[in-house]
């Protein structure tokens, strides 16, 4: 007997589909034993006949357990029920509890199923489309294989499964996005990367959706589409369950299936008010005399330098959490942090997970780690070893008990406050965990001593005393100072299901699979959270050092879920024009389906040298990065903004429009950890019924109204910006653009410009100009620009509190409303902003106004029209603490 648990079931017919070979030919399963127990239904499943075997032994009896989670979550997982296997952990990514009151008669999608053979599909309530569905593809389910086959519609718009370097739509011919952590140097189109996000997104006119695959096991996920089957789905896993959660989404606003993730991974964490500054970096700054300089010049250039960081090259002997005495010695390093903070900059520090094996050698990092028993084991219980930049090296073992004390104690004591290094936030690297031992790396020490590691210094240490700073023109520093689950047989090394990792063997350049964590759990199963892990241990080591404020902790490999506690660069990118390009689908990717939105790319490229053009180009769109940092490495030129006039204009330009939107931007991120909604939009989750959006990844949404639209060609000075049928706003001139959904040719963009449009319907808070610092923009004044939609509309809002508490203690939120010509400013204003409101702009004005009131009082004198840009400028210069009213008629 089949339940009534969907409105409809699957006929046999379509359930049953004649393959020549492969997966496609198996047996699948049949389900029997059918129970329901309030929202949650539990189906057995029987091999349905002769086992196929393709990848190891088809395992007989499966358990099937669904749960309507919420009115808009599915939780489906299917588990052998006689062994133990392999599921991501409640301590990595907490499970979001199921409300005991949903019903599948209330739910927004639902499920369906065919007894024999088993398949399944989830379908919207509303309309019975069909989402998700198995019908003619039968489950595979072996020891090391995994296969769940899904149809799609032809060509369908599928957002996500990353991380990767692919165009935001991912293509649906012949494309295999493999899973499993590796350094990518230079982020190769194509090939696995950094870090694991089996989530996706897929869009219709009719609404969209997602499909959450909770499983951090090696894998390839399949897109196709042929004559014969049309567009598919297929996922080939090497290990641990299929545990699926089906989010609803919603027919009319694309962004609700990002809330619905949320509630599943977490919202993101707040990032201090700060971290929205320029961030400058280099490997191979060579000592504490050039990264004193590159301060200055950039204090010198006019170009407001938020945060320096340093590379490995301050370690010595690349060992973490140690300094170079020569090269940068503690005293001046604790100088040039001491200015920076004397001047309201930050310092951030590299810190890998790789530690130097040093038995014997007093070094202190290792000794303790040792003594506390916390590196990764190797298969015979020995350390585990490595070759990274100190050398061969251990790992810690994130599963260890000890861990996160022992993680803690090394932070206290080397980025000590009153005797090492005070940084002010983390950068964590090479931790997919990378190593450079290539397999079979049967002696670590030889390939350390083959590849010359730890590397020479190749310069002349400076004058311990050589002074810093004396050419800059600010004042000076002194003046204001489980068990082991390996089912029997297994072969953890090299499986018999192969997946597409471009590093080739899986424990080539990584860990080794079989090696084994405290709590039994082997590499193989838990390689893909390493990133993850180091990430919460670094979070919360960061927040010991400083209790109660937010933690900024850049990584570069992340698990689903990441984001609640870090943020992200996309790794080592190139110097050209394609990384240019294709960092923009990275930060949409990672901020607006992943959710870790304080994103960005190397701004000028990583590797290789870049041009002048090249980087004033990028100067301009790492502007509208979340995450925004200069960086690139040791053997390419340097490329810091002041070394060209062109870029440093640049730069300049593309920050004062940074800045004067940052509270915007920052208003845009504490909603997004309230609730998940995106800070960043590409076009068709604001325009989700115009095809033509479907596919635009050159253009993206800053928060709900900002859409910038970069250059994107080399020598390029016009660009083509697609325009829906809205009302744009220029940001430079204010003056409208009427969208008819097509594109526009923008000409005369010259490479010191970048097109930002403002999208009608918004009131926006900017501060009236930027400043050299954030701390100086918190004392700008604020100046509201209202730019009224079709209906003569608009409304904004804007969050403010003191930019770097978890738990503030006031804050003022503030909603702003157009409406009939009057604008209502209301909320509350728990933390004092200090400054006023200078004016309020009023776009699209076509002819003077008669009267202008401030809260019921005439401000005739005090309004300026320009009608070239249909403008209207009202001087209001009233302090920003109180509900007011502006009526303009």
């Amino acid at each position: 007997m089949r339940p009534s648990y969907g409105l409809y079931t699957l006929s046999l017919a379509a359930a049953i589909r004649s393959a020549a070979s492969g997966a496609d030919a198996c047996p699948g399963y049949t389900a029997t034993q059918v129970t329901t127990n309030g929202n949650t239904l539990t189906v057995a499943l029987t091999l349905a006949g002769v086992p196929c075997n393709i990848y190891g032994s088809d395992i007989e009896n499966l358990l099937l357990e669904v749960t309507y989670e919420t009115d808009t979550r599915i939780h489906l997982k299917i588990t052998d029920p006689t062994t133990a296997r392999y599921e991501v952990p409640e301590s990595v990514l907490p499970r979001p509890a199921a409300n005991a009151s949903t019903t599948p008669e209330t739910a927004a999608i639902q499920f369906n199923y065919t007894a024999s053979p088993f398949a399944f599909s989830i379908f919207r309530a509303s309309t019975s489309e069909i989402l998700f569905s198995t019908a003619s593809y039968p489950l595979v389910f072996e020891p090391q294989y995994l296969r769940l086959k899904t149809s799609l519609p032809l060509d369908a718009n599928i957002y996500g499964l990353g991380e990767h370097s692919e165009n935001f739509r991912l293509p649906t011919v012949n494309l295999t996005r493999t899973l499993w952590s590796r350094d990518a140097y230079g982020v190769p189109n194509g090939t696995n990367l950094y870090g694991n996000h089996p989530i996706y997104y897929e869009h219709r006119v009719t609404g969209t959706h997602g499909v959450f695959f909770l499983n951090s096991n090696g894998m390839d996920i399949k897109i196709n589409t042929t004559a014969e089957e049309g567009t598919t789905l297929e996922y080939n896993v090497i290990g641990g369950i299929l545990d699926l959660y089906f989010l609803a989404g919603s027919e009319t606003d694309p962004t609700e299936v990002a809330r619905q993730y949320a509630e599943v991974v977490g919202t993101p964490a707040e990032v201090p008010y700060w971290s929205f500054g320029l961030h400058q970096c280099r490997f191979g700054y060579t000592d504490f005399v050039e990264v004193a300089d590159v301060i200055t010049n950039y204090s010198l250039a006019n170009i407001p330098l938020e945060t320096m960081w340093t590379d490995i090259d301050y370690m010595y002997n690349r060992r973490i959490f140690t300094i170079d005495p020569d090269y940068f010695p503690l005293t001046r390093m604790r100088q040039i942090i001491d200015y920076l903070h004397a001047h309201d900059q930050h310092y951030i520090l590299m810190t890998d997970p790789a530690v130097a094996y040093a038995p014997g050698e007093g070094y202190g990092t290792y000794d303790r780690g040792s003594a506390a028993d916390v590196w990764l084991k190797a298969a015979n219980g020995s350390y585990f070893l490595g070759v990274v930049w100190p050398g061969v090296t251990v790992f810690p073992d994130w599963f260890n008990p000890s861990i996160q004390s022992f993680w803690t104690n090394e932070f206290q004591m080397f980025y000590n406050q009153e005797t090492g290094l005070d940084i002010d936030g983390a950068w964590i690297d090479m931790n997919e965990p990378s190593s450079f031992c290539v397999v079979p790396c049967t002696d670590p020490f030889e390939q350390a001593r083959e590849q010359d590691l730890p590397p020479p210094r190749t310069t002349v240490p400076p004058d311990p005393n050589a002074p810093i700073f004396v050419n800059s023109s600010k004042t000076d520093v002194a003046s204001a100072l489980q068990k082991r689950q390996n089912y029997s047989g297994e072969n953890v090394l090299y499986p018999p299901y192969a997946i597409d990792n471009a590093a080739g063997a899986l424990s080539n350049r990584t860990s080794y699979t079989n090696a084994v964590h405290a709590n039994g759990l082997i590499e193989y199963n838990t390689h893909n959270l390493f990133g993850t892990m180091m990430s919460t241990a670094t979070h919360n080591a960061m927040l010991s050092r400083r209790p109660g404020l937010r933690t900024l902790v850049v990584t570069r490999s992340t698990f689903s879920g990441a984001g609640k506690r870090v943020q992200k660069w996309l790794g080592d990118n190139f110097s050209d024009w394609e990384h240019y390009r294709n960092s923009i689908a990275g930060i949409l990717n990672m901020a607006s389906v992943f959710h870790v939105p304080m994103v960005g790319a190397d701004v000028c490229g990583y590797a290789e040298d870049t041009t002048e053009t090249l980087c004033a180009r990028w100067a301009m769109l790492g502007a509208f990065y979340p995450f925004m940092r200069n960086h690139n490495d040791d053997t390419s030129i340097s490329q810091e903004f002041y070394r060209w006039p062109t870029v440093a204009q640049a730069a300049r330009n593309a920050l004062s429009m940074r800045y004067r939107l940052l509270d915007y931007i920052y208003t845009a991120f504490h909603q997004d950890y309230l609730d998940g909604t995106p800070v960043l939009n590409p076009l068709w989750y604001k325009y989700p019924q115009d095809p033509s959006t479907f596919s635009i990844d050159l253009q993206f949404l800053y928060g709900p109204s900002i859409l910038v639209s970069p250059v994107t060609d080399e020598n390029a000075t016009s660009v083509s910006i697609y325009f829906p049928h809205d009302t744009f706003y220029d940001f430079a001139t204010l003056a409208p653009i009427q969208g008819n959904a097509s594109y526009v040719e923008i000409e005369n963009v010259d490479l010191t410009s970048i097109p930002v449009y403002i999208r009608s319907g918004a009131v926006l808070p900017l501060r009236v100009q930027g400043a050299m610092t954030t701390t100086a923009l918190r004392e700008q004044n604020f100046e509201f620009i209202i730019a009224p939609n079709s209906s003569g509309e608009a409304f904004g809002s804007l969050y403010v509190d003191d930019g770097v508490s978890i738990t503030p203690n006031a804050t003022t939120d503030v909603n702003m409303a157009y409406k009939n010509g009057i604008l209502a400013v209301s909320g509350t204003f728990g933390h004092a902003t200090g400054v006023n409101v200078s004016r309020v702009l009023l776009l699209d004005v076509y002819d003077a106004p008669q009267s202008v009131k401030l809260n019921g009082h005439g401000l005739s004198d005090a309004t300026l029209y320009d009608a070239t840009n249909k403008v209207l400028d009202v001087t209001v210069d009233l302090p920003f603490d109180d509900n007011f009213t502006l009526q303009i008629l």
